[in-house]
Order: C-alpha cells, then structure tokens, then sequence
C-alpha cells in the first residue's frame, strides 16, 4: 500500500536520523581539508567517493570542470531532484590570517546535500525518480556553477535545491545580479620630477573612475551596491606610472537593472581615460551571476516542510533585503526550478558569513543540529516533487 505524505515524510526523518553520523563525518572531514576557490580536488574526489559508495553512479570531472562532479541514483522514471553542493573555502584566518577556513560553511552544504541524498537512497521504494548530487567549485570566487551551466551540467534536471548558514533563518531569499569588471589604463612613463609634462598618468585615470563611481552613487537606486579595488598602481614614486588597473564587482536587484548600471560604469571609466590621455582597456573577470529567482511552488513546498520542522522565518517577507550578495545559483535559478533557504546558525544575529567566529556554527554541536534540518527539509521536498511533478513544472 502506498504511503501518504505524512508517513512518507516520517520515513524521511528517520533515514535522516540513521545516516546523520556520515553527514557529520563528511561536513567535519571537508572543515579539516579546506582548499580555496578552484583548487578543491580533494574535496571533490573525497565527495565522488562517498557518493559511489552510496551506489550513485559518478561522473568526475564533469562539465569541463576539474572540479566539479555529479552523482545520479535512478530509482526508476520520475523527475530528476538536484542537490547543490558547494566546498571552497574562504582564505585569511587563523592566527596570522593566512589559513583558509569554512567560514561561509560550505563544507556545512556539501554535507547536508550528501546527507539528503543518503537519506533518499535509503528510501527509494517510496518514489520513482532520480536523486542527483552536483558539486562545483569557486562558488566565492569565479562563480563555478555558471561554468557547469555553460558544460550543459544542468539539462534534465527538473528542480534544485540548496540551504545556506547564516545569522538569520530567512525563506525569502534574494540576490543580486553582479558583473565584475576590470578596468586596464595604458599611460606613458616619465619621470615623476623632471619631466611629468612627457607622461600620461594612468594611476590618475584608476582615481578618477575611483571618484566618478562615487559621484555616480547619489544617481543609483538603494538596491544598487559597487565595490572595488586597485589592483596595479605603479611601481616607484619617480616614474609616472604607464600601467594601472582596478577592479570592480557592480551589483543590482536584477539583470535588466545591472546593465543600466554597468553602462554608467563604463562611462566613468571612458571618461576617466579621455580626461587623462590614458588608453582603456576593459574585461569580466570572472562569470557575470544573475539575480535569483525562486520557484514559488518549489519553495511554497520546501517553507511547508520546514514549518513541520519546526522552523519559520526569523525575518519575514521583503525583510533584510539589503544585506544580501550575489551567488551563482542565480543562474541555475533560470535554468531549472529552485529552491534556496538560509538557516540560522543558531550563534545569534551578530556572528554572520565570512567572520572568524562564523567557524563555529558550520561543525561541532551547532552544526549538529542544523544538519539534520537542511537534509530532512530537502529530501522531504524532493518526495514531494517526485509525487507531484507539477511543483517544480515552469511556465
């Protein structure tokens, strides 16, 4: 006799439950091996291998990207349900600041995706579908989902979700769509004291658009955030510096918005350049991420599952949409239905993504209870969606 929704669910829960000491063990294991954006082999090659141990077939590389993997279980026809996992770390902690460290807690997302996927595994007469797992890497840096995505690492999968610690327990979740633009300024050299008049500063063109992008501010609507550094500002004080660069990452609430915004950008480059002599060159410097768009069944199902949890948004709706930033989910987000909840580290509203103190809640006994939240929200909804295709169905 086929099981109901509720018995289904509680089938789930207790799947989780058996397999939450290998959930533990992955998310400590990937905590004590941190490797940085684009360098996670280990990590992907000790993921690939406790997934084939579960019995899902894996594909390793994938996409065209070294480090990125997929592991499929099929358990007959049905919808395919992805997991996203994420496993760079953040560098600049310890002691001396020089250690790389999990302190947005993606070795905490590898392993409750891992543990939704053990936990359907364990539950495969209950759906006809197939689970998948997909890592990939640089999800701080380059954006390493858009290059699975551009490797076609997406087609077939029908709905994909992932959770995310923070200081917040938050269901409606936003980001922005972002662009990362380099700016290259050709000068000439002379020298700084005897001869200026012979140069063309570009270090000055670099301050320029440094101040355009200031004034440029008071213009932009509040959901607009730009950000930089100087990457190259000359080499001696004595030599008018011939060569300079900067980098900026230009973010708004959607894509239409941000290339307007971008546009304005670039003009205060071209103008800095033509005030200055100097020849501008331009480039993304990493993948442009697109703006996230939820699936309003998929996460209306997922925020359900929570709320049997026990969980409910800290925040409420149109709360907090300030202090977001950019991920490249946003692009699976057009490619397929997602669903995306951060949850609560349970450290309290002060202690957020990317500090130090941030260490504590992605292992160890915080970690240890929200583990088994995520895995169990997600492999419950995943039940649904492989009952009721129509969830993750877009228009």
């Amino acid at each position: 006799m086929e099981l109901d929704r509720n018995e289904r669910n509680a089938a789930l829960r207790e799947a989780v439950a058996a397999v939450l000491p290998d959930m533990r063990r992955v998310g400590r294991y990937l905590f004590e091996h941190p490797e940085l954006s684009g360098e996670e082999y280990g990590s992907a090659r000790y993921l690939a291998e406790e997934l084939a141990k579960l019995g899902f077939t894996v594909r390793h590389p994938y996409a065209g990207v070294e480090t990125a993997l997929r592991a499929d279980l099929v358990c007959g026809e049905g919808p395919t349900v992805a997991f996203l996992a994420e496993y760079d770390a953040l560098p600049g902690y310890g002691p001396e600041h020089d250690r790389p460290a999990h302190a947005c807690g993606h070795n905490w997302i590898a392993a409750t995706c891992y543990g939704a996927c053990a936990a359907l595994a364990r539950c495969r007469e209950l759906f006809s579908g197939t689970v998948s797992f997909i890592g990939a890497p640089a999800e701080e840096t380059t954006g390493g989902k858009v290059d699975v995505l551009r490797g076609g690492g997406y087609e077939g999968v029908d709905a994909a979700m992932q959770f995310h610690l923070g200081n917040h327990t938050k269901m409606d979740v936003h980001s922005l769509a972002m662009d990362s633009l380099e700016f290259t300024f050709h000068g000439k050299a002379a020298h700084a004291s005897s001869q200026p008049f012979m140069g063309v500063n570009a270090l000055d063109a670099v301050m320029l658009t440094h101040a355009g992008i200031g004034c440029l501010r008071q213009h932009l609507t509040t959901d607009v955030r730009i950000h930089g550094i100087v990457t190259d500002g000359g080499k001696a004080c004595n030599v008018i510096p011939d060569l300079a660069r900067c980098r900026y990452y230009v973010r708004a609430a959607s894509r239409e918005r941000l290339e307007e915004v971008k546009e304005k950008v670039l003009n205060v480059a071209r103008g800095a350049a033509l005030m200055t002599g100097a020849r501008l060159e331009w480039r993304y410097f990493e993948n442009s991420l697109d703006d996230l768009v939820l699936h309003p069944p998929l996460q209306a199902a997922m925020c359900e599952n929570l709320a049997a949890l026990g969980v409910q948004d800290e925040r409420g709706p149109n709360c907090g949409k300030a202090d977001i930033g950019s991920s490249d989910i946003g692009n699976v987000s057009r490619a397929t239905a997602v669903s995306y909840i951060v949850l609560a580290t349970g450290l309290g509203p002060d202690v957020a993504a990317h500090m130090e103190g941030f260490l504590e809640g992605v292992v160890g006994e915080h970690a240890d209870r929200t583990m088994p939240i995520a895995a169990a929200a997600m492999g419950m909804t995943a039940l649904d969606v492989y009952h009721d295709p129509s969830l993750a169905r877009r228009a």
